[in-house]
């Protein structure tokens, strides 16, 4: 066993998106069920099958792992009229579930960018004052005498 090391901190890997739906706690502090804005943003710029959205979702440090868990919340967006699907032909193998978004899904994700917004004030502030007491910290510590 290695002893654990202060100055080096290990990246976790990408969550699957069931851990991020469900999950209390949330790899990088996203808020629960971040999944779902970002579901709704992708649409908003464009209608989009099952398996490019999870692609898409990389860009916000979902994994690709886990279709499953994105075709619940996909499900579970158009089971509140947030989300609208159907079955369009496919030029090379099988009809796909294309999913658009609705207008109620519009105004949803308005309210959860207003959210996210109003959240990333809230850490600013924190942060900021976080790094004024790390700095007043690191003032307070004698340097040692060169010699």
């Amino acid at each position: 066993m290695r002893p654990p090391t202060a100055s080096r901190v290990e990246p976790r890997p990408p969550t699957p998106i069931t851990e991020r739906v469900t999950a209390d706690t949330t790899v990088a502090a996203l808020p629960k069920n971040f999944v779902r804005p970002c579901l709704l943003l992708l649409l908003r710029e464009q209608p989009a099958h099952g398996y490019e959205l999870l692609a898409r979702l990389q860009a916000f440090g979902f994994q690709a792992s886990d279709p499953g868990g994105l075709y619940r919340a996909l499900r579970k967006l158009e089971a509140e009229g947030l989300v609208h699907s159907a079955w369009e032909p496919s030029g090379t193998g099988p009809h796909r579930r294309i999913y658009d978004l609705t207008r109620a899904g519009m105004e949803e994700l308005h309210s959860r960018a207003k959210a996210l917004a109003e959240a990333r004030e809230t850490l600013d502030t924190f942060l900021v004052r976080y790094e004024e007491f790390v700095a007043l910290r690191r003032a307070e510590v004698p340097q040692p005498a060169r010699g």
